[in-house]
């Protein structure tokens, strides 16, 4: 008897349709899996046989097991395939006539027969929906993550007595009823900007950062307050709405990083890899391509401190996703796409002994060290950061002040007007930021007066910028007079632009 399943296979982010066949014949006792999996695939058989028996169902000891997972060149991982081959097992053993062409299974199973936590299911759920499938099995711990999506009938198991009476029509499944209203809470920040004293500079600079989506360097010596104003970033940043909380735990549920008791992401990301990182964990990849830390800070804040300590070759891989916001990792079993829309938050020290700037220190490094420790940081790279801001000590005045300053909740609303702006003017657009402006965009969005163009001329001609530098300008420009709510971009905004753009 011959017993056909469908399942889903989500190679990167994107899903594939994978067909179950299974088929129980006599023969020699013996369980096979074709259809290029790997170990953890091929250990399923023992999960399979154990999780029927200790369910007390019959197991076809006797008889001659084959499942075939198609198509067969296509190269399938994990265990999210378990509960599948194991529903053609019974079927085929409890010689069940079910018709199941409307239902899409997915779910790792225990040797007890439960489901367990699964990776993935968020866009598996969503390829279901997409692909006209009427009905999804998924395992009972994945409720809240797949319960985003609408249209779709998501049964959720626990076990395969649960899942077996509900086939038969014993005690049939109730659906999960679909649930978009997400309940937003405050953003959990360790630091205000209210307690950080003086830097009114770079708290401005961040304001406009978060604004537009726009990437910043914090250069100043030690304990000036660089790692504080990058960890206080996230509390300025708005909250998340509801396609951005799908596209960024859709990255984090394929990663296996969701909490099992609240496994949606609603705040946006602040990650922190340590300048030890290696270039897979920084971009993605490895032998089980996985998210790497830019795509794991999709819509929100990445921060890398120690900025020049960071290998050189480990920075150039940020090239293509600081200019796309997205990373293609190319391998010999083929080519994956994550995406990868983060602002980039650096902060170094201006030498190796980090007083290069500071008035009160004495610099010990020579002229070369200086340079050599600046060059760390490639051209290519320094043109993709829009603002460089200086981070001067602060003086015993201003770290003694006890006047509060303006908190991150009043500037957070000052970031969300402006974004707003940025989304009624690319409502019909894939753009959904200043900093995303592609060139089209920018020569209908970012037209300057005769006092701009005569400022811009001086500064590409003075500074000598790139192609990249300028549009880079106008980008900010635009973000600055979107702060202030101007319909047009004024030669005041032009120069602030240069002025963050060219602070160093």
């Amino acid at each position: 008897m011959l017993a056909k399943l469908n399942s889903v296979a989500v190679i990167g982010l994107k899903p594939q349709l994978v067909d179950v066949e299974v088929d129980v014949s006599n023969g020699k006792p013996d369980f096979f899996i074709v259809g290029l999996g790997d170990a953890a695939i091929q250990e399923a058989k023992l999960r399979i046989r154990l999780a029927i028996k200790n369910c007390n169902f019959s197991y076809p000891y006797l008889k001659k097991i084959v499942v075939n997972l198609a198509p067969a060149d296509l190269k399938k991982e994990g265990p999210a395939f378990d509960l599948a081959m194991a529903t053609g097992v019974l079927i085929n053993e409890l010689g069940l006539n079910l018709n199941l062409n409307d239902s899409l299974f997915i779910g790792e199973l225990s040797l007890e027969g439960n489901l367990r936590h699964t990776s993935g299911i968020l866009p598996a759920v969503i390829f279901a929906k997409e692909k006209g499938f009427k009905k999804i099995y998924i395992p009972w711990i994945n409720a809240q993550e797949a319960s985003l999506i609408d249209g779709i009938e998501i049964y959720t198991v626990r076990n395969l007595i649960e899942l077996v009476e509900h086939l038969t029509g014993q005690d049939l499944i109730e659906p999960s009823k679909a649930s978009q209203i997400l309940n937003y809470s405050e953003p959990e920040n360790e630091v205000d900007m209210a307690y950080i004293t003086g830097q009114e500079l770079a708290k401005r600079a961040l304001e406009i950062a978060a604004s537009g989506g726009h990437n910043v360097l914090l250069s100043g010596p030690p304990g000036s307050g660089k790692t504080l104003l990058a960890k206080a970033m996230s509390s300025i940043l708005p909250k998340m709405t509801f396609n951005e909380v799908l596209e960024v735990t859709k990255i984090y549920s394929v990663a296996g990083l969701l909490h099992h008791d609240y496994p949606l992401i609603t705040q946006r990301p602040f990650r922190s890899p340590h300048h030890t990182a290696s270039g897979i964990s920084l971009i993605g990849g490895g032998r089980i391509p996985r998210p790497g830390e830019i795509s794991l800070a999709h819509r929100g804040v990445l921060f890398l401190d120690e900025f020049p300590e960071f290998p050189r070759q480990v920075l150039e891989n940020l090239r293509q996703p600081l200019e796309d916001g997205v990373i293609n990792i190319s391998r010999v079993s083929g080519t994956l796409s994550y995406p990868a829309r983060f602002i980039l938050v650096a902060a170094q020290n201006p030498c190796p002994c980090g007083f290069a700037s500071d008035s009160e220190r004495h610099c010990t490094c020579s002229p070369g060290n200086i340079i050599r420790y600046q060059q760390k940081i490639s051209g290519p790279i320094i043109d993709r950061i829009d603002m460089q801001i200086e981070v001067p000590r602060l003086k015993f005045e201003q770290l003694t002040a006890e006047k509060v300053a303006e908190p991150s909740s009043e500037i957070r609303k000052r970031v969300e007007v402006a974004r707003e702006i940025q989304r009624n003017r690319f409502v019909n657009s894939a753009v959904l930021y200043n900093s995303e402006m592609r060139p089209q965009d920018i020569k209908e969005f970012c037209r300057v007066d005769a006092d701009g163009s005569e400022l811009l001329k001086v500064a590409v001609n003075q500074f000598h910028l790139s192609g990249r530098g300028y549009h880079r300008i106008l980008k900010l420009a635009r973000t600055i007079a979107d702060l202030e709510q101007c319909a047009n971009i004024k030669a005041g905004h032009l120069a602030e632009a240069l002025q963050y753009r060219f602070n160093k």
